[in-house]
């Protein structure tokens, strides 16, 4: 990941994939990255806090860039769709919250340079 160099795209940021960066998607990668087995779509859904069709809106999305893998089959006699990470999935994740953390961890160091932090905030770069 390379800073910018002028005032121009100070805040943007190599690195950042959009795919992942979504606020729901995170949610759904977060969640699936816990649950090494996968989780049932209604689980998923509940976890995330999202709508049916919202869920399966982001979920063909991740499924398109090969990040999930999305089963059909039964549970008992109802159906079930499961919701797997794939291990493209897991290294893209892993490789972004990488960036992500640097990018706190800079924010964080300019922070503390610029002005003493208050007594009851500690800021430490990780």
């Amino acid at each position: 990941m390379t800073p910018p160099t002028d005032d121009a795209g100070r805040f943007a940021f190599d690195g950042l994939d959009r795919v992942l960066h979504e606020k729901a998607r995170l949610g759904i990668l977060a969640s699936l990255l816990a649950h090494r087995d996968g989780l049932a779509f209604t689980d998923l859904k509940d976890l995330c806090a999202l709508t049916d069709g919202n869920l399966s809106r982001h979920l063909t999305a991740l499924q398109k860039a090969e990040l999930i893998a999305v089963q059909k089959g039964t549970a008992g006699r109802r159906p079930q769709t499961r919701v797997k990470l794939t291990a493209v999935g897991k290294k893209r994740f892993l490789e972004y919250l990488a960036v992500l953390e640097g990018i706190v961890s800079r924010a964080l160091g300019a922070a503390a340079a610029v002005a003493p932090p208050a007594a009851d905030i500690q800021l430490k770069p990780a």
